[in-house]
């Protein structure tokens, strides 16, 4: 395991971003906190985890990481043949991007789960040895039968948890729906999963279901997307797997604390994705909770908090709620805060003040809404309600342009021609491609941070 320097652990700084005034009677605060977590050293060496004597540092090194590799290994992947080889060797070069200690497995799905290496349970340590058996394993691997992604996920935990990594991650590729278990077997084996580890999802070619996709990476906390053409997929196992390695600390925990008589509205990461964290709030004591925010490395992230304050007269103010950093201790104690951030309402008479809209939540609003009605307008044009879909994509446009957000604009223009983004008048093109529609709907989440 490697050994960092003071100067190589990881540094998380809260900042948070409001327009704190509120008019007389006013009650809903807003603010964006900013986490960006620098200096762990993420080109290499051991992830790291635990609480530190700073504040605002995670000194203490982790067990390490473990990761399993899940590959859809159903008849469909026959179909054509070079989709399972793609598949064979893009799973080969993410295992040649692990580290050195990492301790990882391969796991071939159909209507069950089989263990393609190292087999017996458990987990193999990567070095130059056990990565070439593995890619020697995935020769045998062969479509056929069908697709129950469940006994994947319950495999692949059970195989994380045989390690005593801290860090533990999954990357799951599928070409086809969902069919051989039911959706409700599927979400309780998501449930079962959810904060024992994070998984990245992929779908290959076009016969998948985006919503089963996008609905594993949401639950688990990691990214989806689609890979339309199979030849992409070294490439995008290959990044997967580099983001995998470069995550240190595991299991963090945005904290909100509120005092009597304030709610919370809801809470959302809005970069470098929209997800509503709103729901997986777990109690942290009196008036406190936290919502989980997954694994890190050197990265920045943007949540959105909006709170209900108790009514107050002019010139009174009052701490909305603070954000805290949560890590779980290596040695089992406390949980410890490693950085916060305060938000704040105050009350003015000054209209110039209250009314104004801080810049970061005005345009985290706006793209929070781009996800919504790039949404409502897919589901609508799949049903037939062209009106609808022409309003909905139209306003997509609209927003995307005034966000400056270039790709999901791009991929709009493949399902719309656009006449005017500024106004947001569009025409539906009579004729889209699967893989189009797929990539806007999948990629409908993703937003651009606010500019410099």
């Amino acid at each position: 395991m490697a050994v960092f320097s003071k100067s190589q652990v990881p540094q998380f700084s809260v900042e948070v971003y409001q327009n704190e005034y509120l008019p007389e009677g006013g009650r809903e605060v807003n603010a964006i906190v900013t986490v960006t977590s620098t200096g762990g050293g993420t080109t290499g060496g051991a992830p790291l985890h635990g609480a530190g004597a700073s504040p605002s540092a995670v000194p203490d090194l982790q067990s390490g990481a473990g990761v399993v590799i899940m590959v859809d290994c159903s008849g469909s992947m026959d179909y054509p043949p070079t989709k399972l080889r793609n598949a064979r060797e893009a799973t080969a070069a993410a295992i040649d991007t692990l580290r050195d200690g990492v301790a990882f497995a391969v796991v071939a799905g159909t209507h069950k789960a089989l263990e393609v290496y190292p087999g017996g349970g458990r987990l193999a340590v990567a070095d130059p040895t056990t990565r070439a058996r593995a890619k020697d394993a995935l020769r045998a691997l062969t479509a056929g039968g069908g697709t129950a992604i469940g006994t994947w996920l319950r495999l692949a935990d059970r195989l994380l948890s045989s390690s005593d990594a801290a860090i533990r991650h999954g990357i799951l590729l599928t070409d086809g729906r969902n069919e051989h278990e039911s959706p409700q077997d599927l979400r309780a084996a998501l449930d079962d999963c959810v904060g024992r580890f994070t998984c990245d999802a992929r779908g290959v070619g076009t016969d998948w279901e985006v919503k089963e996709v996008t609905g594993i990476a949401s639950a688990l906390l990691g990214t989806a997307d689609i890979v339309a053409d199979p030849s992409g997929l070294a490439a995008d196992f290959t990044q997967m797997m580099e983001n995998a390695m470069g995550k240190e600390v595991a299991d963090v925990a945005l904290r909100l604390w509120t005092p009597v008589g304030v709610e919370i509205t809801y809470v959302k990461q809005v970069a470098p994705t929209v997800e509503d964290l709103s729901g997986r709030r777990t109690e942290a004591g009196p008036r406190a909770g936290d919502y989980p925010t997954g694994s890190w490395g050197d990265e920045s992230r943007d949540y959105h908090i909006c709170v209900q304050v108790p009514q107050a007269g002019i010139g009174q103010e009052m701490l909305a709620a603070r954000a805290s950093l949560i890590v779980p201790a290596a040695d089992g104690g406390a949980p410890e805060a490693l950085s916060h951030g305060l938000v704040r309402a105050v009350w003015t008479d000054d209209m110039a003040a209250s009314t104004a809209i801080n810049r970061q939540v005005a345009h985290y609003t706006g793209q929070a809404e781009l996800a919504e009605v790039i949404q409502q307008g897919l589901e609508a044009r799949k049903s037939g309600d062209f009106d609808g879909a022409t309003a909905k994509l139209g306003r997509a446009v609209q927003l995307a342009a005034r966000s400056g957000n270039q790709d999901t604009a791009k991929l709009l223009s493949k399902v719309v021609d656009v006449v005017d983004a500024a106004t947001g008048t569009v025409r539906l093109k009579a004729k889209v491609a699967d893989a189009d529609e797929m990539t806007l709907e999948t990629r409908s989440t993703k937003t651009v941070r606010v500019k410099k």
